[in-house]
């Protein structure tokens, strides 16, 4: 039997990845604009990483968006099998996501070594 508890659980879930999602997403857009700062800031650099920088920060607002459509699809998912009373928890999009969250590491580790 489905519990208010149960469906509040699922929804601060929800938000967390929601959050997570927002965030990854700012990142991305503060870092394609820090390439556009560093080139206005020192207009004689010789070799600037504005479209690295871009390239990076599509790549994590696009994740952040994937990010949300997957916490909207995990959401959706729990709260029809909390009703139904058939919930069973799902580590699939928890290890997607966390995957996603390594690899973003990885480019901005690679980024700023490349940008040093």
């Amino acid at each position: 039997m489905a519990t208010v508890t149960d469906h509040m659980a699922n929804e601060r879930t929800y938000l967390a990845w929601v959050r997570t999602g927002i965030a990854v997403m700012a990142l991305g857009f503060v870092v394609a604009k820090f390439g556009i700062i560093i080139k206005e800031l020192v207009p004689h650099s010789p070799n600037t990483s504005a479209p690295l920088s871009a390239a990076i920060g599509i790549i994590l607002v696009v994740s952040g968006g994937f990010m949300q459509v997957m916490a909207l699809r995990s959401f959706i998912k729990n709260k029809r099998s909390i009703v139904s009373g058939t919930f069973i928890p799902s580590s699939k999009a928890v290890v997607i996501s966390g995957i996603l969250v390594l690899l973003i590491a990885v480019l901005l580790i690679v980024y700023m070594v490349l940008t040093l």
